[in-house]
């Protein structure tokens, strides 16, 4: 069990990092060119997990990054970030809800998603 959360903790000073970029971003988008919370988290996860992946790719899992391992990242994670700011839109949730509940769900589904399908090693 212990192996499965091996580089979580790298994982996650990266992840501080994206969260910076991101939040910064969405409300940019939010305020400057009053998108959508769905398309303004969108738009900001995009360039904070293309940071994110790469960095990911060097220092938490040693494996290299490759447009195969993004693509599958981009797409699975995309969605979720499409799909809370959905949600965020539909309920009327302030954006800092939004950004935060998507925060804390992609920490743990992007990890899983990296270490057992976009990093996963032939012995695991």
């Amino acid at each position: 069990m212990s192996r499965l959360w091996d580089g979580f903790s790298s994982y996650t000073v990266i992840g501080i990092a994206n969260t910076v970029i991101h939040w910064q971003l969405f409300f940019v988008f939010r305020a400057a060119f009053d998108l959508s919370q769905a398309a303004s988290n969108l738009f900001a996860f995009c360039v904070a997990a293309t940071f994110s992946f790469y960095m990911n790719a060097l220092y938490t899992f040693a494996m290299p990054a490759s447009w195969p391992r993004f693509g599958v990242f981009m797409l699975c994670m995309g969605a979720l970030s499409l799909g809370v700011g959905w949600l965020g839109d539909r309920w009327h949730l302030h954006g800092l809800i939004t950004v935060l509940g998507f925060s804390l769900v992609s920490l743990v589904c992007g990890f899983l998603l990296s270490r057992w399908v976009v990093f996963r090693q032939g012995g695991q």
